[in-house]
């Protein structure tokens, strides 16, 4: 109690009536002003600054037009294989003789391409509708790679055309030889199901494989083109690797979609 009688005395004493009251210490005020810095600066870099962000994805290297599979249209007993794979023909080329009941009947190629994938041998009984080749649309031998990316629908509609994106090919060690460059052509807004993914590419296991988180969105990346690669593609490493990609090769995309302030992830 000697000490809060001392204090009331000493606010009581006249003399002590002018002199200022100390409302905090020095070392209070500078907190408070950096303080007060650093919210004015969060405050401004949220209104003025920008975010990246991107999305991973699986990706393929395709021809702009994918594949079509070629089934047989009778039943009988193949005589004879036309054609290897890898080899591009033209439309309408023989690819397979079955033989029926009927007589002999010739299985053609739909649109020009090249055979990737060959399902029959000479002996093979098939049957009416079974699928006997896989064609990939390639018109001419130099028509460019491309990558399909798959990406969820639900990110599809934050993934502008013209995005900068990085591949990282299946075959291709990366950290040898960096990542595949490119850069998002078109997006298509409807999601797809694992047949129309398999009647683009041609194999119902990449339908299944695409489709196994949901039905995504098909985002075709056009790949930038180095006439110092080997690979005639542009890398993030100075050379790439020392050979041609071919189509059918899986690889997985990162999309950088557009910068953001951070006020905009506030906002309704």
């Amino acid at each position: 109690m000697q000490f809060r009688q001392q204090a009331l005395a000493r606010h009581q004493s006249p003399e002590d009536l002018d002199l200022p009251v100390r409302l905090a210490r020095p070392q209070g005020r500078l907190v408070l002003a950096v303080t007060v810095l650093a919210l004015a600066g969060a405050t401004g870099w949220a209104t003025t600054g920008s975010v990246a962000s991107t999305i991973g994805a699986p990706a393929i290297l395709t021809h702009g037009e994918g594949s079509y599979v070629l089934e047989s249209p009778a039943s009988g007993q193949v005589t004879a294989v036309l054609a290897e794979e890898g080899e591009r023909l033209p439309p309408d080329s023989p690819l397979l003789k079955v033989r029926t009941e009927q007589g002999d009947t010739v299985v053609r190629t739909i649109a020009a391409g090249r055979i990737t994938a060959l399902a029959a041998t000479v002996g093979q009984i098939v049957r009416t509708g079974e699928d006997v080749a896989v064609v990939e649309k390639v018109a001419h031998a130099d028509d460019p790679l491309y990558a399909t990316v798959y990406v969820p629908a639900e990110n599809a509609a934050s993934v502008p055309a013209g995005a900068p994106v990085d591949l990282t090919v299946q075959t291709v060690p990366a950290q040898q030889y960096g990542v595949l460059r490119g850069h998002v052509k078109s997006v298509d807004r409807s999601a797809q199901s694992a047949r129309q993914i398999t009647a683009f590419l041609g194999d119902g296991q990449l339908g299944e494989q695409f489709t196994g988180q949901g039905r995504p969105v098909a985002v075709t990346v056009r790949l930038d083109r180095a006439a110092t690669t080997k690979s005639g593609l542009k890398w993030s490493s100075a050379d790439g690797p020392p050979y041609a990609l071919t189509s059918m090769t899986l690889a997985t995309a990162s999309i950088r979609l557009a910068d953001r302030r951070p006020v905009d992830w506030l906002l309704p």
